[in-house]
């Protein structure tokens, strides 16, 4: 940090506190202002160059870093979970925590959180977070109806619950007008969710036409529209990632080893706080759907694994290191996919080796 001023900023809606500090380490300047881009720039381009800003991952970090990164030398946003527990000790309030951001900055002991670089990638992972949130609830809906029906003796599946069946599955409930009144409310609010959750699809599906990665990603077994826009919203560019190994953590399918001493070496997959859960659950189910269509790269590696003596569970997660090595591998070379290639190691400047 030689010769930097560092600027850590602690933000909320209203109001932000910061500090600013001086190439030795010494704080030269605290206080408060609003948390408006005006007030932030003026904050930033009084203090001499180079300057560096840092603050925490949140509902605001997109909007900053987009309005402040023309008036700093670096912005870096970190992950507030690895800052809490680092620095735990003590009191806490907004200037504590501003002026302890900055010293874990000066330090290097944060961990970067990756940001997109333009206003239409932020948008288009924002849509396809939407849509991943509306999947959800459709299925907490569908879970809640079934239960609700189960309370009075009616034991369906989803398939029930369609129109078409509607009619005789709500004939199996008490003869109760409110009772049958409330199911009929969840079976208007599950139309609802569909309705929006196949628009937010179409939506999905035609504004990833347009990017010519996705259309490459497609063309791998298990991968369609909404998988691979999923796949390239959160990874947004391969070169965040120095290594499959390091990709393959991201997306939860990874190893984290710990050894201490003379115990043994515990390899184990990474938490879930520690992984981006849409693309874990992406990845795997990708996974699982080349396994089950078969006649194709992926399916055979699972079979071969499994001769092997190994899981299903672990030949599954495998086959996901495989794809997502693919899925890499491709958007950084501009290749195609190419079947005689998985499990090839380094081809054509991508590694296919998913061990």
């Amino acid at each position: 940090m030689s010769g930097v001023y560092i600027i850590p900023l602690d933000t909320h809606c209203q109001s932000t506190e910061f500090r600013v500090i001086s190439p030795s380490g010494r704080f030269i300047r605290a206080g408060r202002c609003q948390t408006t881009i005006t007030d932030l720039t003026e904050l930033l381009t009084a203090v001499r160059r180079p300057r560096h800003v840092v603050f925490e991952e949140g509902p605001l970090a997109d909007w900053l870093l987009r309005n402040l990164q023309a008036h700093a030398d670096e912005i870096i946003i970190c992950d507030p979970r690895r800052n809490a527990l680092i620095a735990k000790e003590s009191d806490k309030d907004d200037p504590i925590d501003a002026e302890k951001l900055g010293q874990l900055y000066r330090g290097g002991y944060i961990r970067r959180v990756h940001h997109a670089d333009t206003f239409e990638r932020v948008v288009f992972k924002q849509l396809v977070a939407l849509y991943h949130d509306r999947v959800r609830n459709r299925t907490r809906l569908v879970n809640r109806i079934l239960a609700q029906l189960r309370q009075h003796g009616v034991f369906v599946k989803q398939a029930a619950l369609e129109p078409a069946h509607r009619r005789q599955t709500v004939a199996r409930l008490p003869a109760h007008k409110t009772l049958r009144a409330l199911v009929q409310l969840l079976l208007a609010e599950l139309d609802l969710a569909t309705s929006d959750l196949l628009s937010l699809r179409r939506m999905l599906v035609r504004r990833s036409r347009r990017l010519e990665p996705i259309r490459r990603f497609v063309e791998l077994p298990g991968i369609h529209w909404v998988r691979a826009a999923t796949f390239f919203a959160y990874v947004d560019t391969p070169w965040r990632f120095p290594s499959k190994s390091a990709l393959w953590k991201y997306l939860g399918i990874g190893l984290e080893r710990r050894h201490s001493g003379s115990g043994p070496q515990v390899v184990r997959v990474p938490a879930a706080v520690k992984v981006c859960r849409p693309l874990k659950n992406m990845i795997l189910s990708a996974a699982q759907t080349a396994i089950n269509q078969g006649d194709n790269p992926f399916a055979d590696q699972n079979r071969r694994w499994l001769d092997e003596g190994l899981t299903p569970r672990n030949a599954r997660r495998n086959v996901a290191r495989g794809q997502a090595s693919v899925l890499w591998g491709l958007w950084k070379s501009g290749d195609v996919y190419r079947p005689e290639r998985v499990g090839v190691a380094t081809v054509a400047g991508y590694d296919l080796n998913p061990s």
